[in-house]
């Protein structure tokens, strides 16, 4: 009878013990892979806040660098929360003021706001016009005038752009402000609620937003939350 190979049987051995060490480490670069993919998945949304760094992005949520706390007296205090920037209910305006450079003519203007307490306007974005200034009010005299102040002296509750809208406390509302050079617009979730042609209209604001100058957001008596401000110029 044939005696066995015991060199080949050596070998078999050795070939299976390195074939299942392969299958071993590839199982554990599929299992690793899952795994960093897992956790790019769970990205929380504070993350993808903090590291978004868009061009024109004047507040993230994270922090409040290049604004002032606009010093109207007797404003109420300003902070941050999660991802947005309260403007808490005082006895008259609350706001902030951009002071780095901003543009004066051809830009746009985006933002989320939303009233959280008071039944006035919780958004009064001041911005420049070339050399002047003018106001877009949203929600205000009793929480629900749209418009410019003031066009001719006029506020915005009683010139051509003066719409009514009824807004919700506590929810978000995307605002969006066109300025070129002989035409202000401005939408409300995609509604377009200005739409002003400045021809030889003299603009100007109200005493109370003076400080809010060259670019400010004001809530009056209200608690107000904003986020997501950004800015960018037209070509």
């Amino acid at each position: 009878m044939e005696k066995p190979n015991l060199n080949s049987r050596r070998e078999f051995l050795q070939k299976l013990l390195a074939a299942t060490a392969m299958a071993g480490l590839c199982l554990l670069f599929l299992l690793l892979i899952g795994c960093t993919g897992g956790r790019k998945d769970n990205k929380s949304e504070h993350e993808e806040i903090v590291d978004e760094k868009l061009p024109g992005l004047l507040l993230n949520g994270e922090t409040v660098e290049g604004w002032e706390i606009t010093n109207f007296g007797p404003q109420g205090p300003v902070y941050v929360s999660g991802d947005a920037i309260i403007l808490a209910m005082g006895d008259g305006c609350t706001g902030i003021t951009w002071k780095k450079e901003f543009p004066s003519i051809d830009y746009e203007v985006t933002l989320e706001a939303k009233r959280m307490e008071g039944n006035d306007f919780f958004c009064a974005m001041t911005f420049p016009v070339d050399k002047d200034h003018c106001t877009l009010v949203t929600g205000g005299w009793g929480g629900t005038t749209v418009g410019l102040s003031s066009i001719n002296r006029r506020d915005a509750s009683e010139n051509e752009t003066t719409t009514l809208r009824k807004f919700e406390k506590d929810r978000w509302y995307a605002i969006r402000l066109r300025v070129t050079d002989n035409q202000i617009k401005a939408w409300i979730d995609e509604e377009m609620v200005v739409d002003f042609a400045i021809d030889d209209k003299v603009l100007s604001i109200r005493p109370e937003v003076e400080l809010s100058k060259p670019f400010g957001i004001a809530s009056w008596v209200t608690t107000a939350a904003l986020r997501n401000i950004r800015v960018k110029e037209i070509e």
